[in-house]
């Protein structure tokens, strides 16, 4: 799976990168975390990197609650919780590197896997927006609130696709996030059926290194979290 990543690009680097344009307010993070809001960009608009909160809540739901962070790329076109967003709402989800753990006699140890040269990359991802069930009243019911965004306006979540590992990952973990080759990105997005991406990307120029079990609390997000540890 991938519970966590980094993305410590700065504002401009990020936006040449993708070539979009971030409107939102935008700061690196160490520590990425379900349940957060993190850069995305979404078919819907492609020139523009936005944050939507990490764990995708299907259309249909209930409720807002337990959103899913992950998507298995090999079901992600049957599955009734993505089926809809594979065929009309796929982003693209900038990152630098992931955390994976791996179970030792002294318990976790985190790993964070990135490319040797740290470049950044884009994760294959889906996003839904759902809407409450409410009637608005008042003032909100003629466009009064504030931007629309608030409790009982629509909520936009994204998931993260995961597929086999690659040689890197799988002395860590048995899933690892799709990263997409740049060229393949816009494909992603807007193709008809791009399945033929959601391979492991080749082992070559990744590494995997140990780092401190701090990233194990989301509330630590520091440049120290990137440090390799011994153990």
């Amino acid at each position: 799976m991938c519970g966590r990543y980094t993305l410590v690009l700065e504002r401009d680097d990020l936006e040449e990168r993708f070539d979009a344009r971030v409107f939102d307010p935008f700061a690196p993070t160490y520590n990425a975390a379900p349940g957060q809001r993190l850069p995305v960009i979404t078919n819907e608009a492609p020139e523009t990197i936005q944050r939507l909160e990490w764990g995708l809540v299907p259309s249909w739901a209930d409720d807002d609650t337990d959103g899913l962070i992950n998507a298995r790329a090999e079901t992600v076109a049957e599955k009734p919780s993505f089926r809809a967003a594979y065929e009309r709402r796929r982003c693209l989800v900038p990152a630098d590197g992931f955390y994976e753990w791996v179970e030792t006699d002294r318990g976790k140890q985190p790993h964070r896997v990135a490319f040797e040269d740290e470049r950044p990359f884009a994760m294959a991802g889906l996003w839904e927006r759902w809407e409450p069930e409410t009637t608005q009243t008042g003032l909100d019911a003629f466009g009064g609130g504030v931007d629309g965004a608030g409790d009982d306006g629509p909520l936009e979540t994204f998931t993260v696709l995961t597929t086999e590992p690659n040689e890197v990952v799988g002395a860590l973990h048995h899933r690892m996030a799709v990263i997409l080759e740049p060229a393949d990105e816009r494909r992603w997005l807007t193709g008809d059926d791009p399945r033929d991406l959601l391979e492991p990307h080749p082992a070559d120029e990744m590494r995997a290194y140990p780092v401190s079990t701090a990233v194990n609390d989301p509330s630590n997000d520091d440049p120290s979290l990137l440090e390799p540890v011994e153990y």
